[in-house]
């Protein structure tokens, strides 16, 4: 039952996270990647809790705060910048925020010399055997590893090869999202704009940098056939969506063509009875993706790899125990992440007109009352409520080269 050599999918965040602690244990981890390198840029991650507690123990918490990007007065405005109401500071963005691009690059360099890296590739097959899991590269030959763990996402390559179609596990709920880098025009400092109609809401935010800030679009629709890797197509979904509206919505979309970063999906959770078959796992979003609006996946990601890791070397490689324990420690945690989002949208992108003027009067009031601080103590309380148990790191055992493996198809 030892294993040493595991494979993973997914350079973001879990992937890398979860390389960091199993190169720890002494296990030798390879991460591929479609992109061709680390991507930059994307919209800000949140932790709290426990999930700070993780990057304590990574070592990486001064440098994630030395890079955050805490987004504090948030306004709610109408289409001549009136101000309509105003959201609790700190409401969206946790203990600790940062661009998902930021962090990705500081764990890229945290596990870049204990890691292969295999870049600009992704995985086409997957076999299991009593010997290992033969693994298929899309660029490249066969090759068998004792594991595969999908860190890959809200739509799982490794998931769709090893536990079928995505329509099983995915639950839309009813948006979707498109966010990307614009210039800072309005020259907002650390500080937020939102404007909404029905069933859309647009916001521009700014974290610190003064010549960026990001632009994000919600709206609501039934589920829309697009290619995901078109951004041609989605950019054109978007602009029929919003060509209409008012305020600084048409600038956005004249921008949006610009834009160095483009992001769009579907505001979508992933709902699984089992993150594990045989010798495949999974991981982050590819096992219980909670959606943007809950902003817990990213502290999900990282805690869920620190206690994959540690329970595949507590259990000395079986990892039909550890993956059991892995599911076990964190099946609770998920469910009240995910929780956060189940009903919140409605009130976030109001779909009918009472909501809207009742989301409205909310917000007006919500500054004067208790429940301002309920708002931020709730994300707080459920993410300090998952135990983080002691793993003892078998240094000695892998010692990595100096120089790293990376390299591109």
């Amino acid at each position: 039952m030892k294993i040493r050599n595991i494979l993973i999918s997914g350079a973001s965040v879990a992937g890398p996270a979860l390389a960091y602690w199993l190169s720890r244990y002494g296990f030798q981890p390879t991460i591929v990647e479609r992109a061709a390198a680390v991507r930059p840029g994307g919209y800000a991650v949140d932790f709290r809790g426990a999930s700070v507690r993780v990057l304590q123990r990574m070592g990486l918490l001064a440098e994630v705060q030395r890079r955050q990007t805490r987004v504090g007065a948030i306004t709610i405005v109408d289409r001549n910048h009136k101000k309509v109401a105003s959201m609790p500071d700190g409401f969206t963005s946790g203990e600790l925020e940062i661009l998902r691009g930021d962090l990705a690059g500081i764990l890229f360099q945290a596990t870049r010399e204990s890691t292969e890296y295999i870049f600009d590739d992704s995985i086409a097959a997957i076999n299991e055997s009593a010997a290992g899991i033969d693994v298929q590269f899309q660029g490249g030959g066969p090759r068998r590893f004792d594991l595969v763990v999908g860190a890959d996402g809200l739509h799982s390559k490794v998931r769709l090869l090893v536990f079928g179609d995505e329509a099983k596990f995915l639950r839309y709920l009813g948006y979707y999202v498109s966010i990307f880098t614009i210039p800072n025009y309005l020259g907002l400092d650390r500080r937020g704009l939102y404007y909404g109609t029905l069933g859309k809401k647009v916001g521009i935010f700014n974290g610190g940098e003064q010549q960026e800030a990001k632009a994000s679009f919600f709206f609501a629709t039934q589920p829309l056939k697009y290619g995901r890797r078109d951004t041609k197509q989605q950019q054109a979904i978007l602009r029929d969506h919003f060509q209409l509206e008012g305020w600084e919505v048409p600038r956005l979309l004249k921008l949006m063509e610009e834009a160095p970063d483009f992001y769009f999906d579907s505001v979508s959770q992933i709902k699984m009875d089992r993150w594990s078959v045989g010798r495949a796992a999974l991981l982050g979003d590819a096992a219980y993706c909670a959606s943007p609006l809950s902003g817990m996946g990213t502290g999900m990601a990282v805690i869920g790899a620190y206690i994959l890791a540690g329970e595949l070397a507590e259990a000395d490689g079986d990892y039909r125990v550890a993956f059991d324990r892995y599911e076990a420690l964190m099946r609770e945690f998920v469910r009240q992440c995910q929780g956060i989002a189940d009903g919140g949208t409605d009130w976030f992108v109001p779909r009918t007109r009472f909501r809207l003027w009742l989301s409205n009067q909310m917000w007006k009031i919500l500054p004067y009352t208790p429940w301002k601080n309920m708002m931020i103590e709730v994300p707080l309380k459920i993410g300090n409520s998952i135990h983080l148990k002691e793993y003892q790191a078998d240094v000695g055992v892998f010692c990595p080269s100096a120089e790293g493996a990376i390299y591109s198809r």
